[in-house]
């Protein structure tokens, strides 16, 4: 880390010299030489430097202490160099910002007033999951952040910080300090934990980006725009699978949340009663201003003329008394004087607006300012700071609604019945005011806590209103009873109404997931949106949502047909809602890596079907995602500027494929998906032996052990690669080098198509595609067939090892040529220098810490006790995920 020759950026050589400067210091002058020669001669062979394949790694002779020192070495060049590419805008995409958006559909003939009537009724919301891909502590993230306020300071040509320390001497601090931060979780992440996660990204990030973001769009747009982009989270409400959330830890997010958006506004409040120190001697004050200043309780004589700080006063001592009423403690500011609770976030921002109204007088103070930033808050935050979304499996819906049906006297055996026999009979206790439930029954451990989770979402919709839960996700729904389901749990805790207006205060809303599921879809949505009570509630509502899931159908078919399959089932969507005169809702569940979803948010949006966004669409923020689009406001302000200018483009922006191309282009890509379908399945699922495989060459059964989420790696207590979850799937292919889930059957499907030139059409013509190959090429290009083989060697069968690696290279060396010849590239990312650049910095730094898992994975296997090897072997795991960035 002495020098960085092989990157031009700056930053990543200042702060590699003094990553190197740390671990001369602390580690001492032979350590220092250990680690820089061990890189040096990797850099040396990846830039093809003669004779440097001969030359010994050095790997070899380095103690158990010193390999652990050795990966977090690595590992910490690997999280600054992010850092400095993050600071270069090295991810970011040309013009994906809402002025350029603008102004792109300006030329397109498409004015203001058109995005003005979509944002009315517009949704862009980033929702964040606790799925756990984030391997690193949120210590070290914190570190990371505050080297990032260093070095824009240092950017602006200041020598000291604000508290008078030299900027470059406090960066070496700070990077001392990761160096000696413990790296490993000693205790697996509680809910709890994720939940104070989150909040840390809600409280230091988007309370007060929105805002800012907000500011810029208005004066962009020439007007003020509706707070349409609201974030979300999963984090104490997503039970499926997780046996951890409960109604319990619902209350807990709930509450933590409430209290952080509270503590916001009451810091805002104090701050503009300090600065508002507006004289009745100098300026007229409105009445309403004078009302709320008399009705404030504030009789101090020295503020006896300043109306606006009287008015604050009250406003302060009104929300400390929210806040005490929905936390169930006193700020830690209390207010002097007695308030009573404002009864909902809309009347705080009215007495907000009333302010503001009397500063409107034409003057500078009728900007924005601080005053109509908090007001920007409270409308997007309101007192329940994100929505969160409940979600469960539906088998466990239906063994629960089968227990209170027979509990009830009602049906005895609800599973036996045919799914119109079911719908039938849900629709007529749905319809019905009695409920199932009864204080004297006695029901199994499962459906009370389905029980007490529903009840705790009408607590919370009592305490914070109904924005705090308004979505109810149902994994694995295949049937219209699956979600009617939802809707019996919902009455027996007040959220469902019968009557002749049916109201449903939570919507429940279809996942699909898998191949089968999202070809099942359209059916089941006519059929869902053809009940009439519930069009009658999805017409009050505006819009049904419908959630299509990533993962799990790329793990069920593969990349490409998960891909295409994604965006038919979007399409056969889209007239089934026209039909029925309700607007759709598309949630996108993503994950961070690219067999996940993963990818350009901005590419993604644009590459959705015509018609199928119309302003509103919902995205999961997962794992290390959240840390890279949003650890910093500034990575956060560019990637919510991404998200929300695609979505403006995706749903105005005139269709720039022709319907012959269109039409064409689409039965080119069933014929690649059924190719692509056929070579993955026959690996995945045909292939005798490959779940052994699999198993003994990844480190599947090592990442077990990072303490890094609440949630079990399999859904049931079973090897089968059906029950695996597809984060843990993805990310120990990812380790291994493999990326398989990112891009195996590919490369059989575009050596299959004989019409090349159409694929080199579709690749430039059409955006799904175009992003389709660019999120592969990258995975491509961060993988390594060569490293991979070393893991291959862990498979203790011989014959079963050749015969599957063998595939997996060869299908490796296809789909790369494929690839190559429809993009007319000699090599990969040679179209696209910077991220060539950035993964090619990051390759020297992944071969040994790939070469030292293995090497530590034999000895664990082999049974050694050293608690060090189990340690080494997730600190590996943590460096390499950091290095590839987006591998879960």
């Amino acid at each position: 880390m002495a020098s960085i020759a092989i990157t031009n950026n700056p930053d990543i050589r200042f702060l590699g010299r003094l990553l190197g400067d740390v671990i001369r210091a602390y580690g001492g002058e032979e350590l220092f030489k250990r680690i820089e020669y061990i890189r040096a001669t990797s850099v040396d062979r990846h830039r093809g430097v003669a004779g440097a394949g001969a030359i010994d790694s050095g790997l070899d002779r380095l103690s158990l202490d010193e390999t652990l020192d050795f990966v977090r070495g690595f590992m910490l060049f690997s999280m600054l160099a992010n850092l400095a590419e993050d600071r270069q805008g090295v991810a970011t995409e040309k013009d994906a910002d809402v002025a350029a958006a603008l102004e792109r559909l300006a030329k397109a003939g498409i004015g203001r007033e058109p995005v003005m009537a979509l944002l009315d009724h517009a949704l862009v919301s980033p929702v964040l999951t606790a799925h756990p891909t984030e391997v690193r502590r949120k210590s070290m993230i914190d570190h990371k952040n505050r080297i990032a306020e260093l070095m824009a300071l240092r950017d602006q040509g200041v020598e000291e910080t604000p508290d008078g320390d030299q900027v470059e001497e406090a960066i070496l601090r700070q990077i001392a300090l990761l160096w000696q931060t413990r790296v490993l979780r000693r205790e697996k992440l509680g809910v709890p934990d994720e939940v104070e996660t989150a909040l840390s990204y809600f409280r230091d990030v988007f309370l007060p980006v929105l805002p800012a973001l907000y500011a810029r769009w208005d004066r962009a747009l020439g007007d003020r725009a509706p707070s349409f982009l609201r974030p979300g989270s999963w984090i104490g409400g997503d039970r499926d699978g997780n046996p951890f959330v409960t109604a319990d830890s619902m209350r807990f997010a709930l509450g933590r949340a409430a209290e952080t958006v509270l503590d916001h506004y009451l810091e805002a409040v104090h701050a503009l009663g300090a600065e508002l120190s507006i004289s009745t001697e100098h300026t007229q004050v409105p009445e309403a201003v004078l009302k709320l200043a008399e009705a404030s309780g504030d009789t101090g004589k020295s503020r006896s003329d300043e109306p606006y700080r009287r008015a604050l006063t009250g406003i302060y001592a009104r929300l400390s008394a929210t806040y005490e009423q929905l936390v169930g403690k006193k700020p830690g500011r209390p207010s002097p004087i007695a308030g009573a609770p404002y009864r909902h976030p809309a009347a705080f921002r009215e007495d907000l607006v009333a302010i503001a109204h009397g500063l409107a007088d034409g003057g500078p103070l009728a900007t924005g300012g601080a005053l109509g930033r908090l007001i920007r808050a409270v409308e997007t935050f309101g007192f329940h700071l994100a929505t969160l979304d409940m979600r469960q499996n539906s088998a466990i819906h239906e063994r629960v609604v089968a227990e209170l049906l027979n509990s009830a006297g009602v049906c005895d055996d609800y599973a036996a019945l045919d799914e119109q026999a079911r719908i039938d009979l849900l629709r007529r206790e749905l319809a019905n005011a009695r409920p199932l439930t009864s204080p004297y029954a006695v029901y199994s451990e499962e459906t009370a806590s389905e029980l007490a989770i529903v009840r705790a979402a009408a607590e919370a919709h009592a305490r914070y209103g109904r924005d705090c839960i308004r979505h109810y996700i149902v994994s694995m729904a295949q049937s219209v009873s699956d979600l009617l389901e939802v809707h019996i749990l919902l009455k027996e805790a007040g959220l469902y109404v019968p009557g002749e207006t049916p109201q449903a205060h939570i919507m429940a809303i279809p996942l699909f997931e898998t191949i089968a599921d999202l070809e099942a879809a359209p059916p089941i949505m006519e059929a869902w949106l053809g009940l009439p009570e519930v069009a009658a509630i999805a017409a009050a509502r505006g819009h049904q949502e419908v959630m299509i899931g990533y993962s799990d159908s790329n793990k069920d078919g593969g990349y490409l047909t998960s891909t295409w399959q994604l965006s038919r089932g979007s399409t056969a969507l889209k007239p089934v809602f026209e039909d029925a005169g309700i607007a759709m809702q598309l949630f996108h569940g993503r994950g961070g890596a690219v067999g996940r979803g993963g990818g350009s948010s901005f590419s993604a949006i644009l590459a959705q079907p015509p018609g199928t966004v119309q302003g509103r669409i919902r995205i999961t923020e997962q794992g290390e995602v959240i840390a890279a689009k949003y650890g910093s406001p500034a990575s956060a302000m560019t990637n919510l500027e991404a998200m929300t200018s695609a979505t403006l483009l995706a749903s105005l922006e005139p269709e720039q494929l022709a319907p012959a191309d269109a039409e064409r282009f689409a039965a080119a890509m069933d014929q690649l998906s059924d190719s692509a379908f056929r070579a993955y399945r026959g690996l995945v699922y045909q292939t005798p032996g490959f779940t052994t495989f699999f198993r003994q060459m990844t480190p599947i059964a090592e990442i077990a052990g990072l303490k890094i989420g609440s949630r079990p790696a399999s859904r049931k207590k079973s090897d089968a690669i059906e029950d695996l979850r597809a984060i843990p799937w993805v990310f120990s292919w990812a380790q291994a080098r493999v990326m398989l889930p990112g891009w195996y059957g590919v490369g059989a499907a575009l050596e299959a198509f004989e019409d090349k030139g159409l694929l080199r059409e579709m690749a430039t013509a059409w955006p799904l595609f175009r992003a389709t190959l660019d999120n592969m090429e990258q995975v491509l290009a961060k993988s390594d067939m060569g490293i991979a083989s070393h893991y291959a060697a862990l498979v203790e069968d011989a014959e079963l090892r050749n015969g599957i690696f063998g595939r997996i290279r060869d299908g490796w060396q296809q789909t790369q040529d494929g690839l190559l010849q429809v993009t007319r590239q000699t090599r990969l990312l040679e179209k696209h220098p910077p991220l060539e650049t950035s993964i090619r910095l990051r390759l020297p730094y992944i071969e040994p810490l790939n070469l030292l898992q293995i090497e530590l994975m034999k000895r664990h296997r082999a049974g050694e006790e050293d608690s060090r090897i189990g340690e080494g072997i997730l600190l590996s795991i943590n460096a390499i995920a950091t290095a590839l960035r987006n591998s879960g």
